[in-house]
C-alpha cells in the first residue's frame, strides 16, 4: 500500500508531465519544472519509493493489434460474499480479453472491460466465460462505441 507523501507544487509538476508522456527523459522535465537534473531525479526516486507511481504504461491502439470490439460486462452474483467474489475476481482476472476491472457498489458487483476481435469473440466471451461461472447470477453487456483515457488526475491540493 501506498504511502501518503507530502506533494508540493514541484512534484505535483513532475507528476503532471510523467502523466501526459512517461517517456520523458529527466533532462527534459527539469528544464520544464524550473529545477536542477539531480534534484528532478531526486524527487522522482522519492515519488517512487513512496508508491506514487504504480507503473509506467504504453498506450496502444486496440485496432493496430487486431481489436475489433470494446464491450463493458456488468456482472451480479448470486450472493456477494467474499469467496464468490475473490472466485470470480480471480477468474476474470485471467481471461486475455479484460482489460479492467471494477469492483462496484450497486445493483451490479462488478463491471468488467474487454476487447474482442469481433461480435461472435464477445458472444463467446458473455456467454461462455462469465455466464458460465457458477457464482455468476446474471450479465448485461453493453458496446463501447468509443473510449477515451484521460491521462491526468486532478490536482486536489
Amino acid at each position: 500500500m501506498a504511502r501518503n507523501p507530502t506533494l508540493d507544487r514541484t512534484d505535483r509538476a513532475i507528476l503532471a508531465l510523467l502523466q501526459e508522456n512517461a517517456r520523458l527523459s529527466n533532462k527534459e522535465i527539469a528544464g520544464r519544472v524550473g529545477i536542477a537534473q539531480s534534484t528532478c531525479s531526486e524527487r522522482i526516486r522519492r515519488l517512487e519509493q513512496a508508491g506514487v507511481f504504480r507503473g509506467y504504461h504504453a498506450d496502444i491502439d486496440p485496432a493496430v493489434v487486431g481489436v475489433g470490439l470494446q464491450a463493458m460486462i456488468a456482472v451480479r452474483l448470486h450472493r456477494h460474499e467474499t469467496t464468490q467474489v475473490a472466485r470470480f475476481r480471480q477468474y476474470a482476472e485471467q481471461l486475455p480479453e479484460v482489460v479492467a476491472f471494477y469492483h462496484m457498489a450497486g445493483s451490479n458487483d462488478f463491471l468488467v472491460h474487454v476487447v474482442v476481435r469481433d461480435s461472435d469473440h464477445l458472444r463467446d466471451i458473455a456467454m461462455g466465460a462469465f455466464t458460465a461461472q457458477p457464482e455468476v447470477a446474471h450479465i448485461e453487456t453493453s458496446i463501447i462505441f468509443e473510449h477515451t483515457r484521460f491521462r491526468r488526475l486532478p490536482d486536489y491540493d
